[in-house]
């Protein structure tokens, strides 16, 4: 009796800790926005200070950070629930999630400060918690509910995806910030190569775990960053290439899953 006792609130307190972290980083980035750290917003110091990385998506393509959320607030929520108290793949994660979230509100504070290099390592805390729910959760490979597939799965999806973007963002704005010269390599072609890896890793992540919310992100982005280059041949071109290959990936998967089922 006393070991559930235990058991009991060491899971209330993971519940608390995750739908408080959630809804502390939504505050901090509205807040960020609102009256931003030393006067410039994380939009505006992207369209001044690195308006010459390439990398960076189109300004609309940050929209989805609102999709983001909306689903955090349901994975929040969902998890917060009494009957999901003593759900085995949710006390797998433990405390993964509030540790990302947490990361995400000092990662704000230090690229509004400008401490980009330090940045990096905050961005890599969120991402590598959210790799470690990503393969204690199975997602893609282990059949859930559909409720659980909503609020849990798709969610940690969209959210892993866009910080693998951010990840590579992050890195390529904090090596123009410091003056790196790419070891002689032209700008343009760093873009591809790293472009060519995102696109790469979600085709596998597709193929391996048919996991459309993950692809689709990284779609998004591909597409965005054509949008935004589209004076640039060689960048919109690949970037539209790459798009179209993880569309056809997508429809070969998907076609295949269902022959697979007849």
């Amino acid at each position: 009796m006393q070991q559930s006792t235990k058991s009991n609130y060491r899971d209330f307190w993971r519940q608390l800790a995750t739908l408080v972290a959630i809804f502390g980083a939504f505050i901090i980035n509205v807040v960020s926005n609102i009256f931003p750290l030393n006067g410039l917003s994380i939009g505006e110091i992207s369209n001044t200070l690195f308006k010459n990385v390439l990398i960076i998506p189109a300004n609309y393509a940050f929209a989805i950070w609102g999709l983001i959320y909306l689903g955090l607030f349901a994975f929040g929520v969902y998890q917060a629930l009494p009957n999901q108290r003593h759900e085995p793949d949710l006390r797998k994660t433990g405390y993964l999630l509030a540790i990302a979230c947490v990361a995400q509100s000092v990662w704000v504070y230090l690229f509004l400060s400008r401490l980009f290099a330090l940045s990096v390592i905050a961005m890599l805390l969120i991402l590598l918690p959210l790799i470690g729910i990503y393969v204690q959760l199975e997602i893609g490979k282990k059949r859930v509910t559909r409720v659980m597939k909503w609020c849990i799965h798709f969610p940690i999806g969209i959210y892993l995806g866009w910080i693998s973007v951010a990840t590579i963002v992050n890195i390529a704005c904090t090596l123009y910030f410091q003056g790196w010269n790419g070891w002689g390599i032209s700008p343009v072609i760093w873009t591809l190569v790293m472009l060519s890896i995102a696109t790469a890793i979600a085709a596998i992540i597709l193929i391996q775990r048919r996991d459309m919310a993950y692809t689709g992100v990284i779609l998004w982005a591909l597409v965005a960053i054509a949008l935004k280059h589209w004076n640039n041949p060689i960048l919109r071109n690949t970037a539209l290439i790459l798009a179209i290959v993880l569309v056809l990936t997508a429809t070969i998967n998907s076609l295949r899953t269902q022959q697979e089922h007849i």
